[in-house]
């Protein structure tokens, strides 16, 4: 199997990092979390203001616990990050251990894996770099991945990929519409809020944390005929 996961919110919790650093520039009332995840337009336009014009993301997967602050707050926010030297090797995981039990069972089960990610350059080393270091550090030793521009679809047909982990409804649908992968959307509040319930009528997989989605893909190959008469199912489409 073929599988891609992103990074921030899905794998890297930036959103502790944002929150308490939103604390410390404007205090413990500036960052309010918002009710979902559609509230992040506003911060993701402050981060494209504050990362280089040519360096700016397409829709980044931005926690939106910010979305109270001025634009020019936000831009203040994103400029401080951004200066960081090596940022994005700060930030703690998501979920403890799940980078390791990816490596793990991609190592036992024979998986391709691939990490994606639209995070902007902060300074430093290049964010393919830190993002990989950052990998490694967390137990995944060679890590594969892309720093991507554009729609996620795009990335998932071009890369002939079988399933997509991703926390943003917009880029699972363009999977779903762009491509023959599966996409499974991580939404770790309320499961049957607006987003969730519509995502799962587009046909989109939502998923509480990583490691469900990973329970779900494992039960699933438990399932299937393996070795030789397995590949042959799979080839003919049965």
């Amino acid at each position: 199997m073929r599988i891609a996961f992103d990074l921030d919110g899905v794998l890297a919790d930036l959103e502790s990092v944002l929150t308490e650093a939103a604390e410390r520039m404007f205090g413990a009332a500036a960052a309010v979390p918002a009710p979902d995840a559609t509230s992040a337009d506003a911060t993701s336009r402050a981060m494209e203001e504050a990362a280089p014009a040519d360096e700016a993301p397409d829709d980044e997967p931005v926690p939106p616990l910010v979305h109270q602050l001025s634009a020019a707050e936000q831009h203040r926010l994103w400029q401080a990050v951004l200066d960081t030297e090596n940022f994005w090797e700060s930030l703690d995981e998501t979920e403890p251990g799940i980078i390791a039990r990816i490596a793990a069972m991609a190592l036992e089960r024979r998986w391709e894996v691939i990490f994606v990610t639209q995070r902007p350059s902060s300074a430093g080393d290049s964010c393919q770099l830190q993002s990989q270091r950052w990998l490694v550090r967390h137990g995944f030793p060679m890590p594969s991945l892309f720093v991507i521009r554009g729609s996620r679809g795009k990335v998932a047909a071009a890369l002939d990929l079988d399933a997509v982990v991703d926390d943003r409804p917009d880029n699972c649908l363009d999977v779903v519409l762009e491509s023959k992968a599966r996409a499974f959307l991580v939404w770790r509040g309320d499961v049957s809020a607006p987003s969730p319930s519509n995502a799962r009528r587009l046909n989109i997989e939502v998923v509480q944390s990583v490691g469900d989605c990973l329970d779900v893909l494992t039960k699933e190959e438990a399932g299937k005929p393996s070795g030789l008469l397995g590949r042959l199912k799979r080839l003919i489409g049965s």
